[in-house]
């Protein structure tokens, strides 16, 4: 993103995503009493290990990242014969009897993604878009160079929260919550901690400096809201006579493509003669959906590979000797999972605006698209989310029974997504063929011909310079690791291998 050279915002940004498939991961299922305890008979050798509590869930991620992990052969922890010998297992468990601390030893240096997870429902409803939200989605950057202070400039407000219809837009600065200014130190807790109800203390820009205004809103979380990854749609004629589709999409989530669906249908039917896609805040979500909407998008090329999954060595025999080769491919398709016959728009062209906040699905819609039609990048290079993560739960048995002593499940990486040719070597992300920052400074409204980064691809598509687009300052980024946004961000898998069973 880029600011204003008149006052000095350095951009606090997330860059994280996974992918998810249900799979199942065991644990030993073997009796006793207490946390650890070993027994070894001279004669035979035999071990009985019981492992409980916390070394129970230390057990089930060994087992899972060992079975799941797509670095699991480069991981000398994770051999499959590094403890044959179940007493030195036994051992080596009691010893990590910290699930989260033990996860972070067994990651790969390059895994920049995978992480743990102590309670499976909170993730479950992250992936259908249902979390504990006021509506106010926003970035957070220094109020100067060479201090703590920091402040929030939001991007933009969920259709019918409780922020809706308040006194805060897009755009909008603020610069302390309930009173206190927001620091390095402290905006973790004011805002995302377990306060559901806080205030924001609003600031403006005047004269080249940020200053409180004096107004204060109040807001209040709603648990479980459930959000509408459409956040705008609408046709937009041009002067040329071209009618433009503009679709923004936050969120791919399975369910919704109906939603999708009704909103082509409509550009279908206005008749418009390009579509553009903002992925600007899209951090991914479901692999179905993403199918679905490149479907939607082209039409012509129903049954062609859109996207190839790339496992590790021992997944890849595992599924293809279970379901097949076929099951590796995800394929553009003419109907929706329900039956419903998708309104396809035939194009040979689109346009995608994206920033550094746009991953994994997102990524995938516009790498996957690229083999077969002209696509049109613009704005940001995006993440770089090449690699897919899975869901592993601690199944213990054919059913899909989840261990009932505890909720932890984990987002481990074990996979490569790659498009129709092959290509899923952007780790440093999709570089756009037309690059431009978002201006934190101009924000613009959203879906307006003169919001900056539409107005660049409607100059595009017109051929012209009718929309000026004002010039910003690139901005000194530093990345925050967030757990709030990492959650949110997903790619998933709509496929369910099951139990595996022990190792």
């Amino acid at each position: 993103m880029k600011t204003n050279k008149n006052f000095n915002l350095f951009v606090l940004s997330v860059a994280t995503i996974s992918l998810l498939i249900f799979l199942g991961c065991s644990s030993d299922e073997i009796e006793g009493t207490t946390d650890t305890a070993i027994t070894s008979n001279s004669d035979t050798d035999d071990v009985a290990i019981s492992l409980e509590g916390e070394l129970q869930i230390s057990d089930f991620v060994w087992q899972g990242l060992n079975q799941y992990y797509y670095w699991q052969e480069e991981v000398d922890a994770l051999s499959d014969t590094k403890f044959n010998d179940q007493k030195a297992y036994a051992q080596y468990i009691s010893e990590n009897p910290d699930p989260d601390a033990f996860f972070e030893t067994l990651k790969h240096p390059n895994d920049r993604f995978s992480w743990i997870q102590d309670d499976y429902v909170e993730l479950e409803n992250t992936l259908q878009g249902i979390y504990a939200t006021n509506g106010v989605e926003f970035g957070l950057m220094y109020a100067c160079q060479d201090c703590n202070e920091l402040l929030g400039f939001v991007k933009y407000i969920l259709k019918d929260s409780d922020a809706d219809g308040k006194d805060i837009q897009r755009g909008d600065f603020f610069t302390g919550v309930n009173g206190t200014v927001l620091t390095v130190s402290n905006y973790r807790s004011l805002l995302f901690g377990d306060n559901l109800s806080y205030s924001l203390n609003m600031a403006s820009v005047q004269n080249g400096a940020l200053v409180e205004n004096g107004t204060v809103v109040e807001l209040t979380k709603e648990e479980n809201f459930e959000t509408d990854p459409i956040q705008v749609s609408k046709t937009l004629p041009l002067s040329g006579g071209e009618k433009v589709g503009y679709l923004m999409y936050n969120q791919f989530v399975a369910d919704k493509s109906p939603n999708l669906n009704s909103v082509l249908a409509d550009f279908k039917s206005e008749g418009i003669t390009d579509l553009v896609v903002d992925l600007r805040y899209n951090g991914g979500g479901s692999v179905r959906n993403c199918v679905e909407l490149a479907s939607m998008i082209t039409g012509q090329f129903e049954g062609e590979i859109f996207a190839q999954e790339q496992w590790n060595s021992k997944l890849l025999t595992y599924i293809t000797d279970r379901f097949g080769e076929e099951s590796l491919f995800n394929r553009f398709v003419g109907e929706l999972s329900g039956g419903e016959p998708i309104n396809s728009l035939n194009l040979n062209r689109v346009y995608v605006i994206t920033t550094s906040e746009s991953a994994s699905a997102s990524e995938l819609l516009i790498n996957g698209l690229a083999s077969y039609i002209e696509l049109i990048q613009v704005g940001e290079p995006t993440v770089g989310k090449n690699v897919g993560s899975i869901t592993v739960y601690d199944y213990i048995d054919n059913d899909g029974t989840k261990n009932p002593d505890h909720t932890y499940a984990m987002q481990p990486i074990v996979l490569k997504i790659a498009n129709s040719e092959g290509y899923a070597d952007y780790a440093d992300g999709l570089i756009p063929s037309t690059e431009m920052d978002e201006d934190v400074n101009n924000l613009g409204a959203l879906g307006v011909p003169e919001e900056p980064m539409l107005a660049t691809v409607l100059n595009l598509i017109s051929g012209t310079a009718k929309y000026s687009i004002p010039e910003a300052t690139r901005s000194r980024a530093l990345l925050i690791q967030d757990p709030l946004m990492l959650k949110r961000q997903q790619m998933v898998v709509d496929k369910k291998l099951g139990y595996q069973g022990k190792r």
